[in-house]
C-alpha cells in the first residue's frame, strides 16, 4: 500500500504535539523530522529530534527545491526536507507533519496529495484554559496565541478534516480513522489495481 503524508495543525494549546506522539509507529505512521541550522541542545540526537545541518547546506537545500516549507526563527532556520518525507512515503509509511497553519499551506502548494488535518479545542475558552494552565507563557504571550487562533478559522476551510480535541484519545482515533480512509483511495492504490488489471489478462490469456 503506499504510503502518503498527513499534515497536523492547529492552535497553540490544541494538544497537537500530544496526539501526534499517540500515533502508533506499529500502525504504519512515521513523524516527520525537520532540518535545523541551530545547535544540538543536550540529549538531542541528530536523525531522531531533527536533522542538524549548517546554513550553507539549508541554503542549497532551499536552492535545490529539497523543502516542503521553511521559516527562520530566533536567529535560526528551520524546514521540512522534502527528500525523507519522499522517502518515508514510498516506505509506505503515513509520515506525519505538525506544523503551523501557513507552513501547512505552503507544503500543500508543493505536495498537493498531502492530507490536512485541524486539530482544535472544543470552545475558545477551553483553549484559553489550556493555555492558562500549561503555566509556561505569560498573559501577553497567551493573548497573543489567542488572537492568532482567531486569525487561523478562516483558513480551516482549506484543510480536508476538522477534528475537535476534547479527549486525546478520541482524537487520535478520529485521525487513525482518517489515515485509513484515505490509505483505501484508488489513488493511493494504483500498484493495486495494476496488478489486478494484470491479473486478469494473465487468466485470459491462460483460459485460450
Amino acid at each position: 500500500m503506499e504510503g502518503m503524508l498527513v499534515i497536523i495543525s492547529g492552535p497553540s494549546g490544541s494538544g497537537k504535539g500530544t496526539v501526534v506522539k499517540e500515533l502508533d509507529p506499529a500502525n504504519g505512521y512515521a513523524v516527520s523530522i525537520s532540518v535545523t541550522t541551530r545547535k544540538p541542545r543536550p540529549g538531542e540526537v541528530d536523525g531522531k529530534d531533527y536533522f542538524f545541518i549548517t546554513e550553507e547546506e539549508f541554503a542549497n537545500m532551499r536552492e535545490e527545491n529539497k523543502l516542503l516549507e521553511h521559516f527562520a526563527y530566533v536567529g535560526n532556520y528551520y524546514g521540512t526536507p522534502r527528500p525523507y518525507v519522499e522517502d518515508q512515503i514510498v516506505k509506505g509509511k503515513i509520515v506525519v507533519l505538525e506544523i503551523e497553519v501557513n507552513g501547512a499551506l505552503q507544503v500543500k502548494e508543493k505536495f498537493p496529495e498531502a492530507v490536512l488535518v485541524f486539530l482544535m479545542p472544543p470552545t475558545f475558552t477551553e483553549l484559553e484554559r489550556r493555555l492558562v494552565n500549561r503555566g509556561t507563557e505569560n498573559a501577553v504571550t497567551i493573548e497573543d496565541r489567542l488572537k492568532q487562533s482567531m486569525e487561523e478559522v478562516p483558513l480551516i476551510h482549506q484543510y480536508d478534516y476538522l477534528v475537535i480535541n476534547d479527549k486525546v484519545h478520541s482524537a487520535v482515533a478520529k485521525v487513525d480513522a482518517i489515515a485509513n480512509a484515505e490509505r483505501l483511495r484508488p489513488k493511493r492504490n494504483k500498484q493495486t489495481i495494476k496488478d489486478f488489471a494484470s491479473s486478469q489478462v494473465q487468466m485470459d490469456f491462460y483460459t485460450l
